[in-house]
């Protein structure tokens, strides 16, 4: 797969991460691109990738990343949408401009990147565009309305451009991540139950099997949850 390019939008230290390093594996030119490219540093140098500042919600940003692509590295082979936002509050107290951002940032942002990958995957007649989604994919919770909405949106843009882009041998396909997913901030605890956490990368290694899928048996979603978590 030396030939292979990735890019992961959204990128950070958590699932991303080990997405990119699945990746690094494999002999894929991995391509990191986020909001702030700081914090990007330690595993950029890692694995070798290339790191971009893109905030995904804005039109001109996602043009340029696209752009960039284009006269360097190539066409991805592999698009992964990882950015959200939220506010967290109850539904009167909501901030209409917080909104607005978690709107743009979590839905609004995969329709631009969706957009501009299965143009270029269209002139190769290939590719694979994946989409993180959430528990708030498909249930909104209490103070939680924003993400919902955004996520909602998110999970019908997939279901569209899967329905097109199918036929045309373009893989799209939506992760609802059902679960609180281990990390630095957030780590199993003596008291805690045995891998009530999602790992990332195991997550990851679903990411990568669906990449792998044969077009005879595509998956436009799954749902990955700890065993302790309820439906």
């Amino acid at each position: 797969m030396s030939d292979k390019v990735v890019l992961i939008v959204g990128a950070g230290s958590g699932l991303s991460a080990a997405i990119a390093r699945r990746c690094a594996a494999r002999g894929m030119a991995v391509q990191l691109a986020a909001r702030t490219t700081e914090k990007l540093s330690v595993l950029a140098k890692e694995i070798d990738a290339a790191v971009f500042r893109c905030d995904a919600s804005k039109v001109g940003q996602v043009a340029a990343l696209f752009d960039q692509l284009d006269n360097g590295p190539g066409i991805p082979d592999l698009v992964v949408y990882n950015p959200s936002y939220r506010q967290r509050a109850p539904f009167i107290d909501l901030d209409p401009n917080e909104v607005y951002k978690a709107l743009m940032v979590t839905c609004y942002g995969g329709f631009l990147v969706g957009q501009h990958a299965a143009k270029r995957m269209l002139t190769m007649g290939q590719g694979s565009i994946f989409f993180t989604g959430a528990s708030a994919s498909v249930k909104g919770y209490i103070g939680s309305a924003p993400f919902a909405m955004g996520k909602f949106g998110l999970r019908g843009l997939v279901q569209s451009m899967a329905r097109e882009f199918a036929p045309k041998n373009i893989h799209v396909a939506h992760f609802i991540i059902d679960g609180g997913i281990e990390s630095e901030k957030r780590v199993q605890t003596e008291s805690s139950v045995d891998d009530s956490l999602l790992n990332p990368d195991a997550i990851a290694d679903t990411y990568m099997h669906v990449y792998d899928q044969p077009r005879s048996a595509w998956t436009w979603e799954l749902e990955l949850r700890p065993w302790v978590e309820k439906f």
